[in-house]
């Protein structure tokens, strides 16, 4: 057994339960544990197996009770869970921390939608987790592909749901991705959808967009996925609302943007092909957005010239990043 404990100002290192005390009554364990000072107020804690014995095949915690030696601040919790320990099941419960007169976090249920192209394929030889990081801490590090749902497999694209329980995150802010695989092979994930499953709001999306080499004999890969942006209500609630006016009220709930390109004076820095450019804010993308119309040149991306295009789109929000390509077509 080995517990982290999270506190308000950090978080503990795996703290192994290998001091065991005597056992006051049946199927009742107590062990001595010693944390960092400078955790702060704890306010969750995560509790697992770092390893497995063939013998067991599951664990049953009923309840829980921490007692700090020096204050007598006590804390006891009825958890009444079996931890799934599959080989590749989730280890991991995690409980809020409810101190008298503190308002505890809640235990939340996630939706983590992965988007890809051949995971489902290599699945009995993969092994990836993900660990979601938000305000109030982050996930460890779960398993992606030992139960999944609404599993979506075409000939080009699939996608699959996996469930996974935590203290509430707060607002996320990153993935942190460990993939590795008995055999050698090829993925490619897309994206990935990450919510809350009683709400349909805010959708927080990790744009991926790369293919992973995995060689069996090289160590796990790691990618750290930062939020692109996310889907919330009320700029949901605005597309229902502009449905339901006229044209010039759509027209109104558009942002224009002014476009620069300046265009490298080098040789072969101009080209003939289609440009096209995506911008990202906080609230949501825009469309993929050809910019053609240049105001200064009827043949722009010429070498050493700057061409302005004004475009428009829906409300983003905040922008953070853009993504501009070209179609590859002429010189």
């Amino acid at each position: 057994l080995v517990m982290v404990f999270y506190g308000s100002s950090g978080k503990s290192n795996l703290v192994s339960m290998e001091n065991k005390m005597q056992h006051p009554v049946k199927k009742q364990i107590s062990y001595d544990v010693c944390l960092p000072s400078d955790l702060g107020t704890l306010y969750k804690v995560r509790l697992g197996l770092q390893s497995l014995e063939n013998t067991i095949s599951q664990l049953s915690l009923h309840h829980l009770k921490m007692q700090n030696t020096s204050t007598l601040d006590t804390f006891s919790l009825t958890i009444n869970k079996t931890l799934p320990l599959s080989l590749n099941g989730d280890r991991w419960i995690e409980f809020p921390v409810e101190w008298p007169l503190k308002e505890a976090l809640s235990v939340v249920t996630y939706h983590l939608t992965v988007f890809s192209r051949n995971i489902l394929s290599e699945r009995n030889l993969l092994h990836m987790t993900a660990c979601i990081y938000g305000t109030h801490g982050d996930t460890g590090d779960r398993s992606l592909l030992w139960s999944l749902q609404n599993v979506q497999q075409g000939e080009d694209n699939e996608s699959f749901v996996v469930i996974m329980d935590a203290v509430e995150l707060g607002e996320l802010d990153k993935v942190v991705l460990l993939i590795s695989s008995k055999t050698d092979c090829k993925l490619d994930i897309k994206k990935l959808h990450l919510k809350e499953a009683v709400r349909e709001h805010p959708v927080y999306v990790f744009e991926v967009n790369e293919a992973f080499s995995v060689d069996a004999n090289k160590p796990e890969i790691q990618r750290e996925i930062l939020v692109s942006y996310n889907i919330r209500e009320d700029k949901e609630k605005n597309d229902t609302d502009n449905n339901l006016h006229e044209e010039g009220s759509q027209i109104r709930n558009l942002t224009e943007y002014t476009v620069k390109v300046y265009t490298g004076d080098k040789r072969g820095a101009g080209t003939d092909a289609n440009v096209h450019i995506t911008l990202f804010g906080n609230y949501d993308k825009s469309e993929v957005i050809q910019l053609s119309q240049s105001l200064e040149h009827r043949n722009p991306f010429e070498r050493g010239k700057v061409d302005t295009f004004k475009i428009q789109t829906k409300k983003l929000g905040s922008l953070h990043s853009i993504e501009i390509g070209h179609d590859g077509k002429g010189f």
